[in-house]
Order: structure tokens, then sequence, then C-alpha cells
């Protein structure tokens, strides 16, 4: 297991916001690294997502990541899973930030210590809690402070009227950070929470480039990769994902092609990259 250490709120690693909180803990134990010079963003959301909300995380926190951003996340299933996902699928650095210890044995949920293990390698786990700290109920609330007071702002992608989501947005308010939310369908109880948001005063994001230019980032010009088919069955499934991500039956309704076809094609699609399962074989592209 790597190294956990110690950092005092006046060593320079400590992030520089976070001192400014009104309760920055004093000691912070750490996995990994933490680079004083880089910008923190935090990307949180619902655990039970629904495509549009995984689609949304992992395309707006991928454009991010590489616009330069750090992306700030607490390594709960959902949402905060595709943010670290998408951090580190474009090679840059992400930061979970736990409400349990960073050893092995404590990180929660145990789904994602493959996932920690990976962030530990470009980013760091971080937390207030010493080594062998259990997920006890009243520790996740009171981390969500940290997320939020290290970061420059917060993006809330899906979470319902009471989800832990909110919290963090709270603190962040609180704490004088921009925070942003995503809207979605007024129809969907995940829209609930960041329409409540955007009511408070929260930035409507539907693109990285709202929140960069908000943050006063300039995001690096790149030349969009077109996504092309191998042969006709992959261009025609391709094609037809190119306005919205569609559930599989909607595929073969709309290539006319078979069900083994589109079957057998979007498992190569999905290995070559190019589309995505976002759950309840609903697909979308890269």
């Amino acid at each position: 297991m790597e190294e956990i250490r110690t950092v005092s709120i006046k060593d320079k690693e400590y992030p520089h916001l976070l001192k400014k909180i009104p309760d920055p803990p004093k000691t912070l134990y750490i996995r990994g690294v933490l680079q004083p010079s880089e910008i923190y963003f935090a990307v949180v959301g619902t655990r039970r997502f629904s495509p549009y909300g995984k689609q949304t995380a992992l395309k707006i926190t991928g454009d991010l990541a590489q616009a330069g951003l750090t992306i700030v996340s607490g390594l709960a299933q959902g949402i905060d899973t595709f943010a670290h996902l998408a951090a580190l699928e474009q090679g840059a650095r992400t930061i979970a930030v736990l409400g349990t210890g960073i050893d092995d044995k404590s990180i929660y949920p145990k789904e994602n210590l493959k996932l920690a293990k990976r962030i530990v390698k470009n980013g760091a786990l971080i937390s207030e809690y010493p080594v062998g700290t259990p997920g006890f109920k009243q520790n996740f609330p009171q981390r969500n402070r940290l997320i939020s007071g290290m970061s420059k702002g917060v993006l809330v992608v899906e979470a319902k009227q009471k989800s832990g989501a909110l919290i963090t947005a709270d603190h962040a308010f609180l704490q004088n950070r921009k925070v942003f939310a995503v809207p979605g369908s007024i129809f969907s109880s995940n829209s609930k929470g960041p329409h409540n948001l955007i009511k408070k005063g929260a930035r409507l994001a539907d693109s990285a480039d709202d929140i960069l230019k908000e943050l006063g980032i300039v995001r690096p010009v790149s030349k969009n990769k077109q996504i092309i088919g191998k042969n006709r069955e992959e261009q025609l499934i391709i094609n037809s994902l190119k306005e919205q991500p569609l559930h599989i039956d909607k595929i073969i309704e709309i290539t006319r092609l078979t069900p083994a076809i589109v079957n057998s094609t979007l498992a190569v699609l999905e290995i070559d990259g190019k589309v995505r399962n976002l759950g309840g074989n609903v697909y979308g592209l890269c």
C-alpha cells in the first residue's frame, strides 16, 4: 500500500483555499500527491444516476480535466465515480475526499477500491479522519465541506431533493465558491436538486465552457475527433447516436439491422472506445 502521510495546515501542500473556510481541519491524511499550483474543481451528484446523468458527467468533467482542472469528488458510486473516471481517461489529475480513513480496509464504498488505487497514481486520496476510521454516517456530510472548500467551484450533475450532493453545494454557497448545476427534465426526480440550486443562484451549466468562462480559464483549442465506423453496420449505429443516446431497441429500429448484428457491433464499438453503455441498454457516443 502507498504511504499515508499527514499534512499540517501550515504545510505548502495543504490546499490553500481549504485554509480559508471557517473550520478547516488542522491535519489532513494524504495518500498520493497534492500539487500547490493546481486548480481544484468539484463534480458531485447522485448515486442513482440516469443514462443522461452519466453521459453528462463524463462529457463535462472530461472537458474540464482536458482544460487543466484537477477534479475533486467523493469516490461515491454514481456521478462521483464518473467524475473521477473522466479525469483519469484524460490522463488528468483527480482527488477523492473520503469520509473514512484512506487505508484499504477503511475505504468506502468497497466497490471503488480499485478506482481509489488508480486515483493515487495520478492524484490523491485525502481525509481528515485517521487510518482505521470506518464509514460512520455523520462523517460524510462533514467531509463534504472539504470537497467544496478546496475547490474553486462545484458542479452538481444530478441530485434528488435530499441528496448529499446538495450538502456540498450548500457548503459551497457559504464558502463563497461558485456553484454550477446541470439542468434536466422537469419530470425527473434527479433534476429537482439542480433546478432548486439554479433558483437559489447557481449558474446553469450545460457545457464545460460555461464553467471555464465563469472561472476565467481559456480552454485549449482542440479539433473534435470525428467518430467513423470501420464498416457499414458500425457507421449506421454511429449515425443513429449523433443526436442523442438511444436504447438498443431504438437503435435496431432506426438502423434496421438485426438484434444480433446490433449487439455484436455495439460490443466492438465499445472496445474501440467509440460508444459507451450508459446503463439500462442505453448507448451514447464517446
